[in-house]
């Protein structure tokens, strides 16, 4: 039974300007042990999906609309407050994108890496500090006792993010919800912590969801992977599957997109067109606009998922028909 099974989430911002439906019929599951990759551009509902798991969506402006999140038999979508919060930061922890306003600016380091260990009575304070402190060096932060007592203004971005990251494991919760967490960070650092979250999953058995642009991240890192646009689920299978034979022309792109993967000396490829007006109802596909492969079917009626190959389903009408192919092959002659 997986740990996480997410069904049909819809989750709308209501403004004077509109309803903006951020998330639109999202669903997924991550099993105990299991990394979950969601890739797609700025905008796509990849954050805003994340948020809806952990009741962070402001209300008002923001409403769940629909949906279930059942996490180990409790929906937390619909939970009662004190259950949510028995929750929340001890066996569902959030490694946020942004530490600066993530970060008390008025508290110590040292407070806000003990308040989940004590706010749930997991450990002594002399214990929770302890314990702080060792997350602290496990995330790379030099002289760590000294610095567990600064004031988040006095670390640089980078160790604002590791003290994030060390804030999210200390309660070595059994899912940890991860949004861009090595953003800030060099590629020595990255390596670092991707290694210390692997470290844990083998010890304790936890579920990871991955939010990231970085495609490179979620191959080497992910089992799953869910490609998001739109505030809809493009594309979803093993990360093997979606890197060696993409389905669908948006995941095709995102691959395409990588520099490293662009041949010396010619233009580095974008994706053409900006990414849809979520406060418009979009009746078919919502990558049809920018889709090089689009047709008048692509828009209209929305295309649904439906699956492929067992375990890889995507939402492309054209390709489920055989008119195009998108896997390794076509990703080659597209290169040329």
């Amino acid at each position: 039974m997986p740990l996480l099974t997410v069904t049909d989430l819809r989750t709308s911002f209501h403004t004077r300007n509109g309803v903006y439906r951020a998330v639109d019929g999202v669903s997924f599951s991550v099993e105990r042990g299991e990394t979950l990759g969601i890739v797609g551009e700025s905008g796509s509902g990849k954050s805003v999906t994340c948020y809806s798991i952990m009741g962070l969506i402001p209300q008002p402006p923001g409403r769940i609309e629909s949906g279930t999140a059942m996490f180990d038999g409790i929906d937390l979508l619909h939970c009662k407050p004190s259950e949510a919060r028995a929750i929340r930061g001890k066996r569902v922890s959030m490694i946020f994108q942004d530490p600066m306003t993530s970060l008390n600016p008025y508290l110590r380091v040292s407070e806000q890496l003990v308040e989940p260990l004590l706010i749930h009575g997991m450990l002594s304070r002399k214990e929770a500090l302890g314990r702080a402190l060792e997350m602290l060096e496990a995330v790379g932060i030099n002289d760590a006792a000294r610095r567990i007592h600064f004031y988040p203004h006095e670390f640089s971005g980078g160790m604002r993010q590791r003290v994030m990251i060390a804030m999210a494991l200390v309660t070595r919760p059994e899912l940890l919800i991860a949004d861009e967490p090595t953003t800030a960070l060099d590629v020595t650092v990255q390596a670092q912590i991707l290694d210390l979250i692997r470290k844990l999953q083998r010890e304790l058995g936890m579920a990871v969801i991955f939010v990231t642009h970085d495609l490179g991240v979620v191959a080497g890192l992910c089992d799953k992977v869910q490609v998001m646009y739109g505030g809809r689920v493009m594309e979803t299978g093993s990360a093997r599957a979606i890197f060696n034979a993409p389905q669908h022309p948006y995941t095709q792109a995102l691959q395409r997109s990588i520099p490293a993967l662009q041949p010396k000396g010619q233009e580095l490829f974008t994706i053409p067109g900006l990414p849809p007006d979520v406060s418009k109802e979009i009746a078919g596909c919502a990558f049809a606009p920018r889709c090089s492969f689009a047709a008048d079917r692509c828009l209209s009626p929305r295309p649904e998922l439906e699956e492929s190959h067992p375990g890889h389903a995507h939402a492309c009408v054209r390709a489920r028909a055989g008119e195009i192919s998108l896997g390794a092959n076509a990703l080659a002659e597209n290169n040329d």
